[in-house]
């Protein structure tokens, strides 16, 4: 399980925050975020692998992932630095926290708890898996064809950020094989050795309209995480950081305050 050189998007100067994005997202959704965070912060927004500008491989679980995390932050010499990660993410990096907690200095998990889940991405995957790129020169194409198997307008739009000209034409900057292939994995977390557990300053963040985090998921949360501490911003979905970035902003900043991560 080797891990991967992820690329990343570095901004900003100060203590180190690590992002890492969702599934079929990219370091660049992070770019209003990561600006606001950078003001007094050095952020290394991510591209995961099998997304983005990272390498490509068959094997897609959270430890790998964790692994990738826990490998970028070492050959960077960051020194114990707050990790984010939205969904997917969040998972990876809570997962990272857990496999080397004297790595981490803070966590930040949006949307998402350490447990499986019993709803899937595979109508998403075979779309995206069956939208015939021939012929397609630009994006608006793309989402026309796209729009019948995928009628939300504003998710077909965050799905089409990675397709990416080349040489003519348009490629996906995803790995959908892989990510086909590991939905299973994906879907559910890590069974850890005894006693893994994060102790430092850690937060989710959850929308107010999502179901990712319920009352059931908080005893394994606190087992793992038992200094966590819950925040909902109302009238945000699932993506909590692009339906409500302020409020975000706000509860991140809080929390990095508070916690002396200045």
């Amino acid at each position: 399980m080797p891990a991967v050189e992820l690329n990343a998007i570095r901004s900003g100067q100060g203590p180190a925050i690590v992002v890492a994005h969702g599934l079929f997202g990219s370091a660049r959704n992070w770019t209003s975020v990561a600006r606001r965070l950078a003001e007094r912060h050095t952020v290394h927004a991510l591209d995961m692998r099998n997304h983005g500008a990272s390498p490509w491989t068959n094997e897609m679980s959270y430890p790998a992932m964790a692994e990738d995390l826990l490998r970028y932050i070492r050959t960077q010499g960051l020194s114990r630095p707050t990790a984010i990660g939205h969904s997917m993410g969040g998972k990876a990096a809570m997962a990272a926290a857990l496999i080397a907690p004297e790595r981490v200095g803070r966590l930040i998990a949006v949307d998402i708890a350490p447990v499986r889940y019993g709803h899937g991405f595979a109508s998403l995957v075979d779309a995206l898996l069956g939208l015939d790129l021939d012929g397609i020169d630009r994006r608006a194409a793309a989402d026309e064809r796209l729009a019948e198997a995928v009628p939300d307008a504003a998710l077909r739009g965050f799905l089409l950020q990675n397709l990416a000209p080349s040489d003519g034409r348009y490629v996906w900057r995803l790995n959908l094989a892989a990510i086909a292939a590991a939905q299973e994995t994906l879907w559910d977390f890590p069974h850890l050795p005894s006693p893994a557990a994060f102790d430092g300053p850690t937060l989710l963040i959850g929308g107010g309209a999502s179901d990712y985090i319920r009352p059931e998921h908080m005893p394994t949360v606190e087992r793992y995480f038992p200094n966590a501490q819950l925040v909902r911003i109302p009238g945000a979905g699932h993506w909590v950081h692009a339906e409500r970035p302020d409020a975000f902003l706000a509860a991140v900043e809080d929390f990095l305050d508070r916690t002396g991560h200045n």
